[in-house]
């Protein structure tokens, strides 16, 4: 064999390791898109990261575990949420005490509106073409009722955040959830779709609103959440009575999304190219259809959007593209310091503040 047939043989052969190693992992990374991001779970942690030693009189004593984050929220000073064991939820907000290996905080349990607020509400149902779906009721004297829409991994509890600032201005609040919960109808193929399916039961709780006294909604969506209101405003007929949304570090292109993750855990943008064109065909993920910024230009309606420019879940720039594009509808905050849907976790006046002035907007 010539000199040139063996070098050409060797080059071939690389090439060839090349492109079945690249294959092998474009298949092994679409298999984490569908483990971590396309199926529900809804187990218990495995493992809990803080042992509460002390409770009472309004104040919680949190010590460290060998599965504490040192740096970690437990000793940071905004609100956060602890959820424990037994599934129940509470939040600790200031720090009272802190000591190398525990905090003091200040302890609540907000589970629900009247526990969190003293705020009387139902639970009712409306339907999809899935069902039937829980939904918490919070009455009020206006006939603008705001529907608030979680994120994946995220409850109704969610909403809890806001809803004084609604429950003060008059606004009745209908606080939803849509399949693939826990407990809940699930989607024929057992996956998240971001909005391409789940739009319905917002669709549905629209409904249910205006069969039962609103004549205008807001919409207020988180993560996951936010790309369920906005593919709700491109698709729904009812779309026409929604006024106003807050958009709270929406997730408004699932492949930008995935881009993000693979940086995170340290793998080449060509290969996470790779996998996602792998799982578009594995599990019919249309990517264009998944990046709501491309009809931008078709929303109508005043958006406050947050996101924090610590995000390492949903990149910051998607929000940052939508508030270029439609400066003319977007009030945009990009919060120094805060991590993903922690906008209000990190600065709660200035968050309040900004929701409260929106709202009293649209009612103008």
């Amino acid at each position: 064999m010539s000199r040139w047939k063996k070098i050409a043989l060797a080059v071939a052969t690389v090439a060839l390791v090349a492109i079945v190693s690249a294959g092998g992992g474009g298949w092994y990374l679409s298999e984490l898109l569908k483990d971590g991001g396309l199926v529900p779970d809804h187990d218990e942690p495995e493992e809990y990261t803080l042992e509460v030693a002390a409770i009472g009189d309004g104040r919680v004593t949190l010590r460290r575990t060998s599965e504490t984050d040192e740096d970690g929220d437990w000793k940071r000073g905004e609100f956060w949420g602890l959820e424990g064991e037994a599934g129940d939820y509470n939040q600790v907000g200031k720090v009272l005490q802190t000591a190398e290996e525990q905090v003091v905080r200040e302890f609540a349990s907000p589970d629900d509106p009247q526990r969190a607020f003293r705020l009387p509400f139902e639970e009712v149902l409306y339907s999809s073409s899935l069902g039937d779906f829980p939904a918490w009721l919070v009455g009020g004297p206006s006939d603008t009722w705001a529907i608030f829409v979680h994120g994946k991994g995220a409850d109704r509890r969610e909403a809890l955040r806001i809803l004084p600032i609604v429950s003060e201005l008059g606004l009745a609040a209908l606080i939803i959830t849509y399949r693939n919960g826990e407990d809940l109808p699930q989607d024929p193929d057992g996956f998240y779709r971001y909005g391409q399916t789940e739009w319905e039961e917002l669709e549905g709780a629209a409904q249910y609103a205006l069969d039962n006294g609103a004549r205008k909604l807001i919409l207020v969506g988180y993560s996951m959440g936010g790309a369920i209101v906005t593919n709700f405003l491109y698709r729904s007929p009812l779309a026409d009575s929604v006024e106003g949304a807050i958009l709270d570090a929406p997730m408004l292109d699932f492949g930008a999304t995935v881009d993000l993750g693979a940086r995170e855990d340290g793998y080449p943008q060509l290969l996470a190219t790779l996998a996602k064109a792998v799982a578009g065909f594995r599990f019919d993920i249309d990517w264009g259809e998944l990046n709501y910024l491309k009809r931008a230009d078709e929303l109508d309606i005043q958006i406050l959007l947050f996101h924090g420019d610590a995000d390492d879940s949903v990149p910051l720039e998607t929000s940052d593209v939508l508030a270029e594009s439609r400066q003319d509808i977007v009030r945009y905050i990009a919060v120094p310091g805060a991590r993903h849907v922690r906008s209000w976790n990190t600065d709660r006046a200035a968050y309040e503040a900004a929701v409260r002035e929106f709202l009293r907007d649209l009612a103008r």
